[in-house]
């Protein structure tokens, strides 16, 4: 699904040729900036693949660290021209229902209770770009994209098992604005995922937007996307997707530590002042960190996710190095999460329970501004500062196999963060190593 997105890109984005860096993001709600989002398959999350086998694992989440709970979509999926032996959780056969598999509302309702209960946040995916062939919006055509001979079609040729929907209706985004207020005001959620964001104009989530704001004022929306102009009022963070395919270039392809900087500033010329990104090495579209990077490159890899200026998230089964294929076309299959794997790579979930404890502890980790520091092997070591709430950290981290010892630039004095590990400017990291220092006080 990424490549054919990364495809449709520069169609849907040509011509804005308006200068968003220079305006500020919509002011999201507080919470939001602290946010370490955890993915879940419900479908793969237990072996039961329902709520109640998510519910019963709530503590065990709290005590990860995470804070936003993020369910893949949660609605009936279409059995008509589908895809595997299941079909996508993204073809959806009707927003208003909850798969019979998954549960009743009573138990998603046990969910969302319990997660709040926790002080978990929980979010639902919505898929508003596109239907199942079978869905029961099929009995409004004038729903729906067409060819030439009045034919429905898919969104991009090669989704076949979905139908594309037509927002020049009127009644389609009234029917859409309604369904996402039914699920706020039916079952308290803190907000939507919202899947190919940028296929659905931009002008239908500015509408439905202070609608939904009424009932739900803290609301968090998550695009699916990556483009300006949905930063504006529409949504509070969207995907790093660039900076994801630049993290496997480096890791995957051998392109240099340092063509992450060049991203990075790329985006910041381009993004409104503020916007929220979500950093990530996995979700449900990617073949396994794991088994891209290797078991230390994946954690090299999240050790750069959670530092960097964005919220970052995790995909289950991340924390104990699953390695159970996700993307398509394992999407469409009855695959479960394997948690047993967590006795041999113990070191997984203490990472990701470090990485956690350390975005709690330090706000410059949270909210801090980035700022790139040149090193002395900058093919294979990226370096930079967080500054922010009276606290300077600079992070490394080695993204080779190849130990490295060298210096950073204006690290003089930094001492490291928790160890007993030499003052910089030395700096002594071990292969897919990563340390995180501190000013001195």
């Amino acid at each position: 699904m990424r490549t054919a997105l990364f495809a449709l890109l520069p169609l849907l984005v040509a011509g804005q040729d308006r200068d968003f860096s220079k305006i500020d993001a919509r002011q999201s709600p507080a919470w939001a900036r602290d946010a370490v989002i955890y993915e879940i398959n419900v479908r793969t999350f237990s072996p039961a693949g329902n709520f109640p086998g998510v519910t019963a694992r709530l503590d065990e989440l709290a005590r990860l660290g995470v804070n936003v709970l993020w369910l893949m979509s949660i609605h009936p999926n279409g059995q008509l021209n589908k895809k595997g032996t299941l079909g996508s959780p993204y073809a959806v056969r009707d927003y208003y229902a909850i798969e019979p598999k998954f549960g009743t509302a009573a138990d998603l309702h046990a969910l969302i209770d319990g997660a709040h209960q926790r002080g978990l946040k929980v979010i639902i995916d919505i898929v508003a770009n596109h239907t199942a062939w079978d869905s029961v919006m099929m009995a409004h055509p004038e729903f729906y994209k067409k060819d030439a001979n009045g034919h429905v079609i898919p969104p991009i040729a090669d989704w076949s098992d979905v139908a594309g929907l037509d927002y020049n209706n009127a009644e389609l985004r009234e029917y859409m604005t309604r369904m996402l207020e039914y699920w706020l005001r039916e079952f308290h959620l803190d907000g939507f995922r919202c899947d190919a964001a940028g296929m659905v104009p931009t002008s239908f989530w500015e509408q439905a937007r202070p609608r939904l704001n009424r009932i739900q004022p803290l609301l968090f929306m998550l695009a699916e996307w990556n483009s300006p102009d949905l930063m504006v009022s529409a949504f509070d963070a969207d995907y790093e997707w660039p900076m994801h395919s630049a993290l496997t270039d480096v890791l995957e392809n051998g392109k240099p530590a340092r063509s992450l900087r060049d991203v990075w500033n790329a985006e910041r010329k381009k993004f409104p002042l503020g916007t929220i990104h979500m950093y990530f090495s996995d979700n449900h579209d990617e073949k396994r960190a794991i088994a891209r990077f290797g078991e230390k490159g994946a954690l090299a890899a999240s050790a750069l996710v959670f530092t960097m200026d964005g919220v970052p998230m995790i995909y289950n089964g991340m924390e104990v190095g699953d390695t159970t294929e996700s993307g398509a076309p394992a999407l469409f299959e009855p695959l479960k999460v394997f948690w047993p794997i967590a006795e041999r790579r113990s070191e997984f979930r203490k990472f990701y329970e470090q990485m956690t404890a350390l975005r709690k502890q330090h706000a410059a980790l949270r909210t801090g501004e980035l700022e790139w520091l040149d090193n002395s092997d900058e093919s294979s070591v990226a370096t930079f500062l967080r500054r922010g709430e009276g606290e300077d950290l600079l992070i490394a981290v080695n993204l080779s196999s190849r130990p490295f010892t060298g210096t950073v630039s204006r690290g003089n004095g930094f001492v490291p963060l928790g160890t007993q590990a030499a003052p910089l400017p030395e700096l002594r990291l071990d292969a897919w190593g990563w340390r995180i220092y501190r000013a001195p006080r």
